[in-house]
């Protein structure tokens, strides 16, 4: 919004500092931090009085986990609000690649939303129907797709062929070229990206901080991808237009760090499905419109190794009635071994750190 600003350069030079990405995503940052920080308490205390009993906690769970109950859930509304507030104020909301990343957003998060809704107001584990909750998020997804693909097809420098294509890591100029079948591909991603956040949720802090390795791993992407001088450089492939993402990832890294303010042990409130669907699909998205999805599961494979926990938990189960891990998704897993909460998620920091440096490094190796 505040971009227009650009307009009376001609007479205060300052205003020039508005037509940089960098500029507006430091700002984006800061404003979305001080809006979670200014009107947090005051969320959490309406949740908490609206919510009664909390989020409920599994019966199976970590005998630790029940000295939480009663902590309220939906702290996705608080990181939202910080979000959308940085976003419309710093971010160029006539760029596609922002309205598509911010309608998956909004849209995920309308579906954790009401996922949380029905888990509070009923206190079960089981919200939203989980293939109706699929099948709308890949309405959002496809459509958000869609829109990104015809804008690639329409600004690519090489012509139509990368806003349909998938791209390698490693390699300079290898294209997969799915046709209209990349609206699905780019779909599955963001679907398979949110709800692989929305697994990784279950520990104070867990899911959070590497959201924010991934948004600050990706802002570095979305604004090397989107300038022509550096994309060249480091051969990598153009998408004009999708620098202007990087000030939506620092609006996330900034209501991130306002949220784990609160979210720091021992939690005042609780992500949620509204927060973590939320900040999935936006990640999903980033990595769909700079072309990046492979890398998106090196920079975000702790969030895959916690998917991929459940997929071989349900799976062997199936097929033998024997468990491969002590409890799945795979952090509670090493909290039935002994570690403590804390130690769990440190380590998961520690290589959702590793593995967005390897993940930045596929830049420069070509």
């Amino acid at each position: 919004m505040l971009i227009w600003l650009v307009e009376l350069a001609s007479s205060f030079q300052i205003f020039n500092l508005f037509r940089y990405i960098t500029f507006r995503t430091g700002a984006a940052l800061f404003t979305s931090a001080l809006i979670v920080f200014l009107f947090g308490p005051r969320m959490i205390a309406s949740l908490r009085i609206r919510q009664g009993k909390g989020q409920p906690i599994r019966a199976d769970g970590p005998q630790t986990h029940f000295k939480k109950a009663g902590t309220p859930t939906m702290g996705g509304l608080m990181i939202l609000t910080g979000i959308v507030g940085g976003s419309l104020l710093w971010a160029d909301l006539s760029n596609i690649y922002v309205v598509a990343t911010l309608l998956v957003t909004l849209g995920f998060g309308a579906i954790g939303f009401y996922d949380d809704y029905l888990k509070v107001t009923k206190q079960t584990e089981k919200g939203f129907s989980g293939k109706a909750r699929l099948g709308i998020e890949f309405l959002i997804a496809g459509i958000a797709v869609y829109f990104m693909m015809r804008v690639s097809i329409a600004n690519a420098p090489n012509g139509s062929v990368l806003g349909t294509s998938v791209t390698f890591p490693f390699f300079k100029n290898v294209l997969l070229n799915l046709g209209v079948f990349f609206v699905v591909f780019g779909g599955f991603v963001i679907v398979a990206a949110g709800n692989a956040v929305n697994l990784t949720d279950g520990l104070d802090g867990l899911a959070i901080v590497p959201v924010m390795i991934a948004a600050a791993s990706f802002g570095i992407i979305a604004y090397l991808a989107g300038n022509a001088v550096f994309a060249d450089y480091l051969q990598i492939n153009f998408v004009p237009g999708t620098g202007e993402l990087a000030v939506i990832l620092g609006a996330v890294i900034g209501a991130g760090l306002g949220f784990l303010w609160f979210n720091a042990p021992p939690a005042a409130i609780f992500m949620g499905d509204t927060g973590s669907l939320a900040l999935g699909g936006l990640i999903g998205s980033v990595a769909v419109a700079t072309k990046h999805e492979i890398v998106m599961a090196i920079i975000g494979g702790l969030f895959v190794m916690e998917t991929l926990s459940v997929i071989i938990q349900v799976g062997f189960f199936k097929l033998t009635g024997r468990r491969v891990f002590l409890m799945a998704p795979i952090h509670h897993h090493f909290e039935k071994l002994g570690w403590t909460e804390s130690q769990v998620v440190i380590r998961f920091w520690i290589i959702a750190v590793g593995l967005a440096m390897l993940g930045l490094s596929t830049l420069k190796l070509r």
